[in-house]
């Protein structure tokens, strides 16, 4: 198990991503769509389009 610090949100994106792009491309869909910096410490989730798979931004 991860602990997960006090005080930080967990972010998960709507509707399926393509998770062949790496993480320098989720990072830019971080500032870009949600407006958030992909380095504050926040939990950013995004799932692939089958629903098996998950890619986690977390600084």
């Amino acid at each position: 198990m991860i602990p997960i610090p006090t005080g930080v949100r967990v972010w998960l994106a709507t509707g399926h991503t393509d998770v062949r792009c790496g993480f320098p491309s989720l990072a830019l869909r971080v500032q870009e769509i949600l407006k958030k910096d992909p380095l504050s410490g926040h939990i950013f989730c995004f799932r692939g389009k089958r629903g098996d798979l998950l890619k986690i931004i977390w600084q």
